[in-house]
């Protein structure tokens, strides 16, 4: 077989020549940054295609360097202690896996400290590292530019809030708009006087100043950061969704305001165990959660999303060109996949051509996800031959990817499935088939039986393989097989071919042309 790279291919049709192995992109496949905030530390190092980076390496340490800064104007000395032992940490982690350098930022704690400027020194001269403090309108759209990491095209209300302070940020045509910032951050509510009452008036007040300051925003509302991300594990645990993946998690207002009220009357030990809370984060909530109810309630937004990417991954979004940034990051990974893990990168391609006679009438939304079907189809040939089906739907359901909503993730998932087992019943993510629509797991079975036919007729990249023509009216199939193909179409084939032909509810033919 011809093992032509993914990157030589010279046409890809509407979905470009993948980036990920150009000389600029390169340069941002290995990037470490840190996140100095107000209550943790996270070093990051994303690796992999730029545009949709996968982890390489992730840690945390909850310092809480904003605690009682409202009182003292200081940084909490054993939050300090901590993140100055996490920093050296990181820092010598960078010098071990060879990373060209750490980007370091530090937001609203080490900003509003008297210490801070002392803070950046010690560390400058204890680890080297240089922290860059930025301010709360930068922060807000380092955030922005995450979300936009995640969805190119999205638009609507930003909301991050970290430990000190809450930014907000308009974004709409791969932009970002105006950008506020504010106090609301839950240790700085943790130190107002006078209990629920005072505090509950003092973010209404804020929130409405914000308002005043943005206008309407009546589109779709992305929230950052871990307390939001911490509550919608609850609103998971209260509603019993089956697909634990906190990123294009999505809540309505109503749904917001059921959780609030059910955190409000259960024990919030039980509830962090349940929902996989840490302490920490879990003291937080409550002074979160008046928050949210506030912001949903002055904004009205249309729908909420939880959004995984945020000033970390606007960092690196902040060093990609222009080119790469309106790259389908859903796409850019998975020609990555390909390349690295299929056993003939490139023919990724030849089977989207091959099956989307079956799909003329999809819009583009169904399309990007029948490439990305394809470009995936053989990225797990590795596992055991019994687990395939599963360790492909598992792959794609939980893995790291931007621009899919949950139900995009279980149709790739379910066409992966029946890419490897012709019936998907009697395995144990039964569950999550519900998050799909009828119509949508019967496409999406189709796609999976189309690429397992297809996948029987491997040839070089620039082969004839054959083509299908589907007649919906008639009910009838059509396969046209090249005459260098047809030693291809064994008995195996045959019965892929009659099994997607049930699929649609159709009639075979086969016509072999020399």
């Amino acid at each position: 077989m011809d093992q032509t790279a993914a990157t030589d291919i010279p046409d890809w049709g509407p979905f470009g020549k993948p980036l990920f192995d150009e000389p600029g992109t390169r340069a941002l496949s290995r990037v470490g940054v840190v996140d100095v905030g107000s209550n943790s530390v996270r070093m990051v190092i994303f690796d992999g295609a730029a545009r949709s980076p996968a982890y390489f390496y992730n840690e945390k340490v909850m310092c809480e360097l904003g605690a009682g800064l409202s009182e003292t104007g200081r940084l909490n000395p054993r939050g300090r202690e901590r993140a100055l032992a996490a920093l050296r940490r990181f820092q010598n982690l960078a010098v071990d896996l060879e990373l060209p350098g750490l980007h370091v930022v530090a937001t609203a704690a080490v900003r509003e400290a008297r210490d801070g400027p002392d803070f950046c020194d010690q560390v400058k001269a204890e680890t080297g590292l240089h922290v860059e403090v930025i301010d709360g309108e930068e922060e807000a759209r380092f955030s922005a530019q995450g979300v936009l990491l995640g969805w190119p095209g999205a638009y609507g209300l930003i909301c991050d809030i970290g430990g000190s302070s809450m930014e907000l940020a308009e974004i709409g045509d791969g932009q970002v708009g105006r950008r506020l910032t504010s106090a609301l951050g839950p240790l700085k509510l943790r130190d107002i006087k006078g209990g629920r009452r005072a505090r509950k008036a003092h973010i209404k007040s804020t929130m409405e100043h914000l308002r005043d300051q943005l206008g309407p925003q009546r589109d779709r509302l992305f929230l950052v950061g871990g307390s939001w991300r911490a509550f919608a594990r609850l609103d998971m645990l209260r509603r019993g969704y089956p697909l634990n993946v906190l990123h294009e998690y999505r809540m309505t207002t109503k749904q917001v305001r059921e959780t609030i009220k059910f955190i409000e009357k259960n024990d919030h030990e039980k509830l962090r165990s349940q929902a996989g809370v840490s302490s920490s984060r879990m003291s937080l909530i409550p002074y979160a959660m008046d928050v949210l109810a506030r912001l949903i309630r002055t904004f009205k937004p249309k729908d909420i999303a939880i959004s995984s990417y945020g000033i970390r991954e606007g960092l690196l979004y902040e060093q990609m060109s222009q080119e790469l940034r309106d790259r389908d990051p859903l796409i850019e990974a998975s020609l990555f996949s390909e390349s690295k893990d299929a056993r003939l990168p490139g023919f990724g391609r030849n089977l989207y051509d091959f099956v989307m006679p079956l799909f003329k009438s999809a819009p583009p939304s169904s399309v990007r996800l029948i490439k990305a079907a394809c470009l995936l189809h053989d990225v797990s040939w590795r596992a055991h031959p019994d687990y395939r089906a599963e360790v492909c739907f598992d792959n794609v359901t939980r893995a790291n990817l931007g621009g899919l909503k949950h139900s995009e993730r279980v149709f790739i998932g379910l066409a992966l499935q029946h890419r490897y087992r012709n019936k998907r019943e009697g395995n144990r993510f039964a569950p999550l088939y519900d998050l799909l629509d009828e119509k949508g797991q019967k496409d999406a079975e189709i796609l999976g039986k189309a690429m397992r036919f297809g996948a029987m007729l491997w040839m070089h990249n620039d082969a004839n393989m054959g083509r299908l023509k589907f007649y919906p009216k008639k009910r009838e199939l059509e396969l046209y097989l090249p005459e260098a193909a047809a030693p291809l179409f064994s008995e195996v084939a045959e019965a892929r071919l009659n099994s997607l032909a049930n699929a649609l509810k159709s009639d075979t033919r086969v016509i072999i042309k020399g």
